[in-house]
């Protein structure tokens, strides 16, 4: 639960952090464009990687895709509904669009914290960091231009904790749920996360930084492998070390206990007490 807080807090303290640079001081366009970008990136992996391609193991292909595109539906609903009734562009429509992305990227950075490794976690809550602050930045900027700095920041302020409940509800409430139903939340959350990777992020980052937005992409998208990479690679020799002593174990005792012609280890009954 300690862990689940930090990283929580660290990914939303991401927004004020941002807000804060965006009501003091002036984020350059290229450079809020390559982060987004970058986090867009590393989100492309970090979605299937810690929620589609585990979810795979407990559900059918078929649920997988019912789920990933009710999310990616249902994000696409109500960000036609802010932007029809907020406006794309004024202050409280990105406020309020910032918040419909982070909702979904933070209940499953929530889901993703059980059972996840170090490095996953890592993955997926540094690219929600990279996202979020530059969302943050250009938002707080654009919302100075007709509210007060104080009242900005309090917004964010409310929005960050808002979010910070989110993942902690989707760690806590979630935590004892069946597996199954557990894969298809994990694959509504990488639909949403999808949906808003398209609609907002990408062309946020085309917009300010143009073409380079593609390295950037590019290169989030490696760094989230290389950190999946890291814990993926001694997961994988923790699981062949078990795998090889087990197999020993069961040769030593088919050859100590002598069993008969055709018969194996699972086939010995266990002695009366």
């Amino acid at each position: 639960m300690i862990m689940t807080v930090i990283v929580v807090c660290v990914v939303s303290g991401a927004l004020l952090l941002g807000a804060a640079w965006g009501v003091l001081w002036t984020l350059p366009q290229k450079l809020e464009g390559f982060l987004i970008a970058a986090a867009g990136g590393a989100l492309i992996v970090s979605a299937m990687s810690e929620l589609i391609e585990p979810a795979l193991m407990k559900i059918s292909l078929v649920s997988v895709t019912l789920s990933v595109g009710a999310g990616a539906l249902v994000f696409t609903i109500v960000a036609r509904f802010i932007k029809e009734k907020f406006g794309e562009d004024s202050g409280g429509g990105l406020l309020a669009s910032v918040t419909l992305d982070g909702i979904p990227e933070n209940l499953a950075l929530g889901v993703a914290l059980i059972g996840a490794g170090p490095m996953q976690i890592a993955a997926l809550a540094g690219s929600i960091f990279l996202s979020n602050l530059p969302e943050a930045a250009g938002g707080a900027k654009e919302m100075v231009k007709n509210w007060p700095k104080r009242r900005v920041f309090l917004l964010w302020g409310i929005t960050a904790v808002l979010l910070s409940a989110a993942a902690i509800a989707g760690n806590l409430l979630l935590s004892d749920v069946a597996p199954e139903y557990l894969a298809a939340i994990r694959c509504f959350a990488a639909g949403a996360v999808i949906a808003s990777l398209a609609t907002t992020v990408f062309p946020k980052a085309y917009q300010e930084d143009s073409y380079v937005a593609g390295i950037a992409t590019a290169l989030g998208l490696l760094l989230a492998l290389a950190l999946g990479e890291l814990d993926g690679g001694s997961g994988k020799q923790e699981n062949a070390s078990q795998s090889v002593q087990t197999s020993k174990t069961a040769s030593l005792l088919e050859g100590t206990l002598a069993l008969p012609r055709g018969s194996t280890t699972s086939d010995i009954q266990p002695l009366p007490r």
